[in-house]
């Protein structure tokens, strides 16, 4: 066993290396995190992690990241709309990887790196409308695509107009 704890195997921990791998033995950062999924020094108080790999319906991963977006964890959010793109039928596959787009733009905006979280915003936004009209639906699970695409464009205006980071707590969207 190693200073970490690890016996360098497939366990889970920190390699002799110092890697941080999964039981599978997959490169897994273990770092807490802050509530902007920022790393904290290993041993620092952080907040708990989302689970990866979670398969929701999609009106849980709705509810669920509206939670997090309510509670400032912006960062946390988009894990769980990357959840629900990587294990969703393809046609949606779309859809929730714009979602996970606007949050990581509000991740980025309430961090301070406000070019790439204008960015990602306005991408998300495009995604967002170009999903509706392709799919002629601007309400799936009761999200208000048409409002996320306002409210993104909108912040991404604003943290360019201000040159300040947001807070996200304040300024999270309303999905439905």
């Amino acid at each position: 066993m190693d200073r970490w704890g690890s016996t360098g195997g497939t366990s889970g921990g920190r390699t002799a290396a110092g890697r941080d791998r999964d039981g599978e033995g997959r490169a897994r950062n273990a770092r807490p995190r802050d509530g902007l999924g920022r790393p904290l020094p290993y041993g620092a108080d952080g907040v708990e992690r989302q689970p990866e790999g979670v398969v929701r319906t999609p009106q849980d991963t709705v509810a669920e990241a509206q939670a997090l977006l309510d509670a400032g964890k912006p960062f946390h959010a988009h894990e769980v709309f990357e959840d629900a793109w990587k294990s969703g039928p393809d046609g949606e596959r779309a859809l929730w990887r714009a979602l996970a787009q606007l949050a990581v733009g509000l991740t980025h905006a309430a961090r301070g790196n406000l070019a790439g979280g204008a960015r990602l915003l306005r991408r998300g936004a495009a995604a967002v409308r170009e999903w509706a009209a392709a799919n002629g639906e601007d309400r799936p699970y009761g999200l208000d695509l048409a409002g996320l695409a306002r409210w993104a464009r909108e912040l991404a205006d604003s943290v360019e107009r201000t040159g300040t980071a947001v807070d996200a707590r304040a300024v999270a969207p309303r999905l439905r």
